[in-house]
Order: structure tokens, then C-alpha cells, then sequence
């Protein structure tokens, strides 16, 4: 009766790691986010330097420029460029998730439906075997009644 708690277990040892397998990718996609929304909230700041950790881009102040770095239009176009690959990447991620989960699904009413149709297989064989026994039982009955004739 535990075989189906394997194969359960199984199932869901498997789905975390594919699921882990894409940890990078949602790390990746939240520094993204998080950059994206400095840069907005510094557009509506004014004059301000991001940098972030391992972050090659300068933003710049009210002047338009900076020594250290790109103007803005540059650095707009490059985090323009790095979120479109990163919806790209977060969109087939998405399909794939719900590829996988559909696959899952599919195969989880398999189990079921096969698991269902062994239990009426087993609940009619437990029903003929009864019935059999309540047979012979009464076959014995009578034999026995037939045999002590006591009228």
C-alpha cells in the first residue's frame, strides 16, 4: 500500500528540483526588478548615484552627465535591454512551469484513475468471493439440517 507514497514522493523530490534548478534565474529577475525601481525613483528624485554590487552602470545627476560613467539615455537603454531579457527568460520560464505542472497533473490522474479502477476490480472480486463463501455456507446448512431430520 505504500507503493504510492514512492512514487508521490518521488513525483514531488523531482518538482523541487527542477524547481531549484531555476533559483539563478528568479535571483537574476528580483535584482533586475530592484534596479529598475532605483532608477525610477532616482528619475523622480532629481540628481542621484546608483550603483549596485556588481552593478556596472552609473546613473546620473541633474546635469545630464557624469565623469565616471554613460549618460542616461545609455544606461536607459541597457536596463531597457536587461528587462526585456529578463521578461523573455521569466515568460519562457512561465511556459515551461506550466508545461511541467500540466505534465504533473496529467500524471497524477493517470495514478488516480488507475488506482480507482484496481479498487472496483478488488471491491467486485471481494464481493464475488463473499458471495461464494455465503453459498457454500448455506449449501452446509442444509446438507447439515437434511442430515439430522429430527421431524
Amino acid at each position: 500500500m505504500a507503493h504510492w507514497r514512492n512514487e508521490y514522493s518521488a513525483a514531488l523530490a523531482a518538482r523541487d528540483r527542477r524547481e531549484k534548478a531555476n533559483v539563478a534565474l528568479y535571483n537574476a529577475y528580483t535584482q533586475l526588478a530592484d534596479r529598475t525601481a532605483r532608477i525610477a525613483s532616482a528619475g523622480a528624485q532629481g540628481a542621484q548615484n546608483l550603483t549596485g554590487a556588481g552593478d556596472k552602470h552609473t546613473v546620473i545627476a541633474a546635469a545630464g552627465k557624469t565623469s565616471a560613467g554613460p549618460a542616461v539615455p545609455d544606461v536607459l537603454a541597457t536596463i531597457r535591454a536587461d528587462l526585456s531579457e529578463a521578461q523573455r527568460a521569466r515568460a519562457e520560464l512561465q511556459a515551461r512551469l506550466t508545461e511541467d505542472f500540466q505534465d504533473e497533473l496529467a500524471t497524477l490522474n493517470l495514478q488516480l484513475n488507475m488506482a480507482e479502477e484496481r479498487s472496483g476490480r478488488l471491491q467486485r472480486e471481494n464481493q464475488e468471493l463473499v458471495d461464494r463463501w455465503m453459498a457454500r455456507m448455506g449449501r452446509e446448512a442444509e446438507a447439515m439440517n437434511d442430515a439430522s431430520k429430527f421431524s
